[in-house]
This record gives C-alpha cells, structure tokens and sequence, in this order.
C-alpha cells in the first residue's frame, strides 16, 4: 500500500510512503490556473490496462466533451510493442499505451488533469480483453488491422512532456524509470492541439522510436464553426528513421534520423491507415481536422486535392483563424483545426505538398458520399 500525505491528511495507497507538499493554485486574471502539488514518483503493483480514462481515443477518432469544466483522471503507461509502420516494415517501438501515435487526450480549456504513468518497458504487456473501466482507446484497438501490435520487452528510463501544460518541467516531466510510477495534475490553460512527447535525452531518439501522441484543449467557448460542423477527425503526421536488419524486424538509424533523411512519412502512424481507411463524409458535410504534425525534425504542407481549408484555427485557438487555405504550413510540433466543405461525391486526397513526404507515406483519402451512404468508387488519380 502507499501512504500519501496530502495537505498534512495522509492517506494509504498501496505499500509505499509518499509525502509531498501541497501548493495552493494561483488564479490570473484571464481565469488561467498556475500552480500544483509537487508530481509523485512511486511503485506499484499494478498490471492492468495500459490505457484508461473516459475521453481518451485512438486517432482518428475523437471522444466527444460533457458539458462544463472537470478533472479528468488518465492513465497512459509505457510500454514496448512490436508494430508495422508500413508494409513490409515492421520493428520494436516504444510507446505510450501500445501503439504509434499514443492515444488522443480531449479536454476543455480549464479543465484539471491527473495523470499517472507506470514505465512497464521491462514487461511484456498484453491486453486481452479491454475491462469495464477500460478507455475507449482500448475498445478500439482490435479496429486496428495495420500495426497489428505485439507486446516486447525494451527496458529504458523515460518521460512524459505534456506541451499542453504550464508546469515546471524538472518536476512533472521528470523521468522514471523501469519498474516506477509517477502521478501529477496540470490544468489545460490554453486550447490548442499539442503535441505530448518523451522528454528523456536523446530527445530525437525517443519520438524517432515511437513516443509520442497528442492532446486537443477545446476552447472553453468553442469555435466560431462549432454548431456547423458534421464530422471530427485527428491526424497525426510523424516520420519514421528505419533500417532492415539481419532479423525480422527493421530497426532505427539513428544517423537518418541526424540527417533529416526518413524512410517512412504517414498519417496516424501508418503509411496506409488513412488510404485503407479513409476518413468519410457526406456531401456538402463540414468536416473539422485536429491536425498535429509531431516531426520530430521536419515540417509539413498539408493540403487537400479538391478542396479548401476555408477556416483554420492555427495551433487549435480560436483568436489564430486563418481563412481560404490551399496548404496549411505546419513546422515540427505544430497542431492546428483545419476546417472544409465536402463539395461533392467523390474521393479527395489528403498530402503533405512536400511531395518527398508523400512519397514516403504521408497520404490518405476523405471519401465523400451521397446523403444516401451510396458512393461510386473511382481510383484516385494521386498514387505513391
């Protein structure tokens, strides 16, 4: 059990005596929330789902808000699993929550987060049967037919850097290792779609094999575009630094990495996950992208063959809107709302314009349909 003493109230959790100093919240003018409990670092005996929480997904899907402000307590541990980032290409990834990107976290702007993380990367973590308190990203995992994840065990001390949150970073992203747990609180400040990451030394090193996902703050008073739009989608663009290898699996170079060169480009962690399975629509639908280009070196010109942005949140805040977009510049880390209407019945292609990524994988489709779900299939004239 562990004993922990908060505000001088102690309270037993699971074997371990934790003692930590509580810091009154700081509230500024503009409603923002500054100042938490210092983060815990323990150990427990814990070996259920990796993953837990109510409004946590797997991209593309995004879980959908309660009204009002509320704390949210999340789950994500570290774990090893060996995944298929292309075909043909598969190797030992570390990641949060078991696959690459890492789940999707949506909150509201004020909104408090207590997050606990157990480094499981010493143990082979197999999930079976998602359990009644599992997270929707969970529920969705046997969806995923391309990376196919299979547990692996890749001992390493790691972190968790939440770009969401105003917290000193030598506290909450401090860095545990094997075997430890650490839990801490941040509130979301400021909406936005952030990147979360890794912050363990070499940086590059640890998004390059796979650690990273990404958190939507909506706005407390939502968007302009809110009560127009039909569908949400996230989309998650990462480059991926892999070599063959003398066994199955291929494995990082961390010298392509160095070089800016990547072997892989892809959406959602996959150079195929949104081409066999494309985003879909209605005709004359407005469509809504949480975009995050997590890099970790490059940046990306996202565009849409036939159609337009016609109102873009960069970053994902509402005061940053852009209008009438054929491309939308992203460099390493930036996130956006990009917003379209589905002109017509048909299949639209969706690309990084820096072609050398999109022959690298970073291509999918929105398929859009007549109102009566009805669609004649043509081939898509852009290929890679």
């Amino acid at each position: 059990m562990i004993l922990a003493v908060v505000g001088g109230v102690a309270t037993l959790v699971a074997g371990v005596l934790l003692v930590r100093t509580e810091t009154a919240p700081r509230q500024s003018p503009d409603a923002k929330v500054f100042g938490s409990a210092p983060a815990i670092v323990f150990q427990e005996d814990y070996n259920g789902p990796p993953v837990t929480g109510r409004n946590v997904t797997r991209a593309p899907a995004l879980a959908p808000l309660q009204a009002g402000n509320t704390t949210h307590h999340v789950r994500i541990d570290v774990v090893a699993a060996e995944i298929e980032v292309a075909p043909g290409v598969r190797y030992q990834a570390w990641t949060f929550g078991g696959t690459v990107p890492g789940p999707v976290l949506h909150v509201r702007q004020g909104d408090r987060v207590v997050f606990t993380m157990k480094n499981r990367s010493d143990t082979a973590v197999t999930v079976t049967k998602p359990s009644a308190d599992a997270s929707p990203f969970l529920r969705d995992l046997p969806r995923d037919k391309l990376q196919k994840p299979t547990p692996a065990v890749a001992p390493m001390p790691h972190s968790m850097d939440f770009h969401a949150g105003t917290v000193a970073p030598n506290d909450k992203w401090r860095m545990i290792q094997p075997g430890e747990s650490i839990r801490f609180e941040w509130v979301a400040n400021y909406p936005g779609v952030y990147l979360y990451h890794c912050g363990v030394a070499p940086v590059l090193m640890h998004l390059a094999m796979g650690q990273y996902g990404v958190v939507v703050v909506s706005p407390r008073q939502g968007f302009p575009t809110d009560d127009l739009v039909d569908r949400h989608y996230v989309v998650v663009q990462s480059e991926f630094y892999l070599k063959p290898s003398d066994g199955d699996l291929h494995v990082l170079d961390f010298d392509r990495a160095i070089a800016k060169q990547p072997s892989q480009v892809a959406f959602n962690g996959h150079t195929q996950a949104l081409t066999q399975s494309p985003l879909v629509a209605n005709v004359g639908e407005r469509v809504r992208l949480y975009v995050q280009n997590v890099g970790p070196s490059d940046g990306s010109s996202l565009h849409m063959v036939g159609a337009i942005f016609d109102r873009v949140f960069f970053e994902g805040n509402p005061r940053n809107e852009w209008t009438g977009l054929q491309t939308v510049p992203f460099g390493a880390s930036n996130g956006a709302v990009v917003e379209l209407i589905a002109p017509e019945e048909g299949t639209y292609i969706l690309v990084d314009h820096e072609f050398a990524d999109a022959q690298r994988g970073a291509i999918g489709y929105l398929q859009v349909r007549s109102p009566s779900g009805q669609t004649t299939e043509r081939r898509p004239t852009m290929q890679h």
